[in-house]
């Protein structure tokens, strides 16, 4: 495989959750809610998750966050971190 082709762990683990199967491109929306409700939505239908589903919504989001890094532009970081506050509405948690 050439090194343009391969893959990084995280991307595998973000494409390949054992936990919950993502809808494609989940992360690029440009809506907070719509991305929040898709996470919400993978880990309440999933039945491989080993914790609660807002748990597991919100270490996915996290996870991708923190993997993407620098490479997130500054509006999508945003957006990713509103995702958590309509994650948090979701599932009746207070948002922060």
């Amino acid at each position: 495989m050439a090194k343009s082709q391969k893959k990084k762990w995280s991307q595998d683990v973000t494409e390949n959750s054992d936990a919950m199967d993502l809808k494609e491109g989940v992360f690029k929306s440009h809506d907070p809610k719509k991305i929040a409700d898709a996470l919400k939505h993978s880990a309440e239908a999933s039945s491989r998750r080993k914790s609660s589903p807002f748990r597991s919504a919100m270490s996915m989001l996290n996870f991708y966050i923190n993997r993407a890094g620098n490479q997130l532009d500054k509006k999508q970081k945003n957006r990713l971190e509103e995702a958590k506050n309509e994650l948090r509405k979701d599932f009746h948690r207070k948002p922060k």
